[in-house]
């Protein structure tokens, strides 16, 4: 019997499909409901949407399957690796596409995004979305991440440019699909420099030959500049941010939302396998660019997000703010020879994607919540008042601004006390205060929406009309971030034994 933490190497010539079952069934899913939807009568869509839910759940059952053997198993060719730490952020990719998929029915609904001939399109690309991040967070080769980065991004683009008759999404959608193609045009240069100083697209054999010495080092770390130019722009962290706040301000909301969630669980496992898997020698050199990403997008992100009216686009600021926390997770896992600190570094930054995804979805959900046919709730202006239209959602957009700022006990504020906390154990506390310093100027524009909400005279009387599955997702996302953040022993816990494990195997 194979010990659990022994990975399992299948031969090319005996390719184990047990490891992919999750992406192979959610390719049928998405393939048959395209098919299926063809068919539907506009009144008959919530069929598409209710396939879609069942193909997430049916995801999530295999992968909890997977995941409760504990093992890490290598297949085809060893492109592609099933282990803990790919099973638990599956799991959460689920999570935020289903939950995503339910904040956003009413809200495309209204906008036309499914109905006439557009149909059950914004589902199918979500999932396809959805396999290319799988893909990402499973990718054990140069190649099989760039593929799945590929469908992942062309998905998006798509979704972007679904209201072909709304000019502000498709120059968001051009802007996006020009920035990206370049993203992914150095990504490119930088595998082409990594294969030819080492020979291999398989990160098991760049690791061994690049700790081996017998690779050309200003080749691998040219290739490795390119790499991760084109990974920063994917985390939307400066100086590679250009894209972020137009993109989120032009997109429809629930594409907003598809853009922010997700897949930045998908970019923190490309960092994983890319960087401390693929080429763990070169951590000093890697390090140092993370670094000084992290105290960029620290900056930058929360000081310009001050100025910002547009909720949408003050979030993309945020987004550049947070991704910040999870690079300086990353840059913290080796301190000079020592690398004791990994587990926890790593598992921190993992945890603060999560946190950030799980507030993300709240945040632009409510957003959702309140726009309506031809109206965007997208001027912080729009809160005003909330706290006496719907005081209970108001409390839960409270929650949720508090954790992105990192006041305790939400949720946000474990998430940035672990990383500091890694960030300390490297001797870098200047770095902490620093990121500490920015953090409480970040503050200002989170409690500035607050402010908005529970003092400012209501302009808009009118009664929100909700679904009832998304009043009730909406609430369990509030609940959770707090209940998460009092609590955050299990999440923690499971993000450094997948991260143990993983660097384990």
């Amino acid at each position: 019997m194979n010990d659990m933490t022994t990975p399992l190497i299948a031969t090319a010539m005996d390719t184990n499909l047990v490891p992919v079952y999750a992406e192979i069934f959610l390719l049928i899913a998405a393939s048959a409901i395209l098919l299926i939807d063809m068919f539907l009568s506009e009144s008959k869509r919530y069929i598409t949407y209710l396939l879609s839910l069942a193909t997430l759940v049916g995801c999530a059952l295999i992968t909890f399957a997977d995941m409760n053997t504990g093992a890490t198993v290598y297949t085809f060719n060893n492109m592609f690796v099933s282990d803990p730490m790919a099973h638990l952020l599956k799991l959460f990719s689920y999570l935020a596409v289903g939950m995503t998929l339910v904040y956003s029915r009413q809200y495309a609904g209204e906008r036309g995004m499914m109905s006439g001939n557009l149909g059950g399109e914004f589902y199918v690309l979500a999932l396809f979305s959805l396999l290319g991040q799988m893909i990402m967070i499973s990718g054990n080769n140069m190649l099989s991440i760039y593929l799945g980065l590929e469908l992942m991004s062309l998905s998006l683009y798509a979704l972007v440019a679904l209201r072909r008759d709304h000019a502000t999404s498709t120059e968001a959608a051009m802007k996006y699909f020009i920035l990206g193609s370049l993203a992914s045009g150095f990504m490119l240069y930088g595998i082409s420099m990594i294969y030819g100083a080492t020979g291999s697209l398989n990160f098991t054999d760049i690791a061994a030959r690049t700790a081996a010495g017998g690779a050309d080092q200003a080749i691998l770390v040219f290739g490795l500049v390119f790499l991760v130019a084109g990974m920063a722009f994917k985390l939307g962290a400066v100086p590679f941010h250009m894209w972020a706040p137009d993109v989120y301000q032009g997109s429809p909301t629930a594409v907003t939302l598809l853009l922010g969630g997700a897949p930045k669980l998908a970019a923190f496992a490309m960092l994983m396998r890319l960087l401390v898997e693929a080429l763990p020698s070169l951590a000093y050199d890697w390090q140092q660019m993370l670094l000084v990403l992290a105290v960029l997008s620290l900056a930058i992100g929360n000081l310009t997000a001050i100025a910002q009216t547009n909720l949408k686009r003050m979030l993309a600021y945020s987004t550049i703010a947070q991704m910040g926390f999870v690079l300086l997770g990353m840059m913290a896992g080796v301190a000079g020879e020592d690398a004791s600190n990994m587990p926890a570094a790593y598992s921190a930054a993992m945890y603060s994607s999560i946190t950030y995804v799980l507030t993300t979805l709240g945040s632009f959900g409510i957003i959702m919540m309140l726009a309506r046919a031809g109206f965007e709730a997208e001027q912080i202006a729009d809160f005003k008042g909330l706290g006496r239209r719907s005081p209970w959602f108001a409390l839960v957009m409270t929650v949720l601004m508090f954790s992105l700022a990192g006041v305790p006990p939400m949720m946000g504020f474990m998430a940035k006390w672990a990383v500091l906390q890694a960030v300390a154990n490297t001797g870098a506390v200047w770095l902490a205060v620093v990121a500490v310093m920015f953090s409480l100027i970040g503050a200002f524009y989170y409690l500035r929406v607050v402010k908005t909400m529970w003092f400012d005279e209501a302009v808009d009387t009118s009664p929100i009309v909700t679904p009832t599955d998304m009043r009730v997702a909406l609430s369990l996302n509030g609940v959770a971030v707090v209940v998460l953040g009092l609590v955050p022993g299990a999440l923690l816990g499971a993000c450094l034994q997948a991260i143990q494990m993983t660097l384990r195997s």
